[in-house]
């Protein structure tokens, strides 16, 4: 019976982490589309260069697969050494999950400050040579958002000069409508209008959260099971 449960275990996680490893290549062949298609597009931290949604995805597929492949060669090997590296892993990422999200509450005024200011030394940057990622960017979420600037329109002043803003930042787009005319541009900045997005998105936010955490903590408990069980009987366990 219990051989029989475990066989169960052992096939049940096999095909857990066969999926989680097809999802990680998804994410990975998304992430190279995405840096291949949209390359001209970044992220609108200066100090934070890397943090693209094409380098973020690459990085997810590529975790993702090594811990998904992990799972699955430990499982049908029953290797020990496999599962216990699956479980590690699995646990690494737990609890660095865990501390960024205590750091964040813990830290949360510090951390919008420092986003805020970080975003309005990005605007610098906006049409200078080599960084027509950022300015896409900000031409982007500036559209779609319907919003002007980090704060407001006038922080733009300092780097296109008084009363001169992006054309994206226009309610109605035309050449040169950023020119002198703020009655035509939108009044809220980017920061507080994502921010109020991300705020109403809280639900779905929360549900995938709880979701990866459930799926961490079953990885980690199958792991575990079927690494006592396969030490403590010391053979494999027949399908």
């Amino acid at each position: 019976m219990a051989a029989g449960c475990l066989c169960c275990l052992k096939y049940l996680m096999f095909v857990f982490n066969l999926v989680f490893w097809l999802c990680g290549c998804g994410l990975l062949g998304v992430g190279i589309w995405l840096s291949a298609t949209q390359g001209n597009f970044a992220t609108l931290a200066p100090s934070l260069p890397s943090l693209s949604a094409a380098n973020l995805v690459i990085a997810t597929g590529t975790i993702v697969m090594v811990v998904g492949f992990l799972g699955c060669l430990g499982a049908i090997k029953e290797n020990k050494c496999l599962l216990l590296s699956f479980f590690i892993i699995l646990l690494t990422i737990f609890l660095m999950e865990l501390i960024l999200v205590i750091l964040f509450f813990v830290y949360k005024t510090e951390v919008a400050d420092y986003a805020r200011e970080d975003l309005k030394a990005g605007l610098e940057l906006y049409g200078a040579a080599g960084n027509i990622g950022l300015t896409n960017a900000w031409n982007i979420i500036q559209t779609e958002y319907t919003c002007c600037g980090v704060d407001n329109s006038t922080d733009w002043n300092r780097v296109m000069g008084d009363n001169v803003v992006p054309d994206s930042c226009c309610q109605e787009y035309s050449q040169k409508c950023g020119q002198h005319d703020p009655s035509k541009w939108f009044s809220k900045g980017c920061y507080d209008k994502i921010k109020a997005f991300i705020e109403q998105q809280t639900v779905v936010l929360g549900s995938v959260a709880m979701t990866v955490v459930v799926i961490q903590i079953l990885g980690m408990a199958f792991s575990m099971t079927l690494f006592h069980q396969i030490s403590k009987g010391g053979k494999k366990y027949k399908a």
